[in-house]
């Protein structure tokens, strides 16, 4: 049975595939379906809050891989710019009341639901941790990444492609690592040969 949680999940998924020589890295057939369904799936059985899915501008076929789920597809217009233009648009997006959100990255195939809810058990409001992250099983930090309400605000100025690391820096002494098995929280698959070697590794 798995312990659901009630707060967002942000599901990174608007960038262009640059390295992936034509192909989409978040189409890509995963037990016969394409990864970023795959991904929000996860998301979604992992929580009872709301799933906020990062996208390139429509047209385009990363909503068709969606379609029938109970998530919300959210444009990022200027998505182009780099990872932190979802960021900052899909932060912006939250409920005012929103206690903290976890964000996933759409490229991350071997985190199970399991682990979504691994970490955010780990999440104590009363405590005075700020971000908790997921990390290897060797302790090498990873993701996904929960960030406590008291961080929003600095995901509003970010630019670029950094993935929020100034935002993590800012709770330097107040971030939690979580480990999670093998190197399911590092393991992103950028390249061609990356969907080769894991698809071998699978076989």
């Amino acid at each position: 049975m798995i312990d659901r949680f009630t707060f967002p999940i942000i599901v990174l998924a608007a960038g262009q595939s640059r390295r992936m020589q034509g192909r989409d890295k978040l189409l890509e057939d995963v037990d016969g379906v394409p990864l970023i369904r795959t991904q929000a799936q996860k998301a979604r059985v992992a929580t009872s809050g709301s799933v906020i899915v990062a996208l390139p501008p429509r047209p385009h076929p990363r909503y068709e891989a969606l379609d029938g789920l109970d998530v919300t597809g959210l444009p990022v217009p200027d998505a182009d710019t780099g990872m932190n233009a979802s960021l900052r648009r899909s932060v912006a997006a939250l409920p005012k009341d929103t206690p903290c959100v976890m964000v996933l990255l759409g490229d991350l195939p071997d985190l199970e639901v399991s682990d979504l809810c691994k970490l955010a058990r780990a999440v104590d409001l009363q405590s005075d941790t700020e971000v908790w992250r997921g990390a290897t099983a060797q302790g090498a930090p990873g993701h996904p990444i929960i960030f406590r309400n008291t961080l929003f605000d600095a995901f509003a100025t970010l630019k670029g492609d950094s993935g929020g690391r100034e935002v993590v820096a800012r709770a330097q002494g107040h971030v939690a690592l979580i480990p999670l098995p093998d190197n399911r929280a590092r393991g992103d698959l950028d390249t061609p040969e990356d969907w080769a070697a894991w698809r071998k590794a699978r076989d």
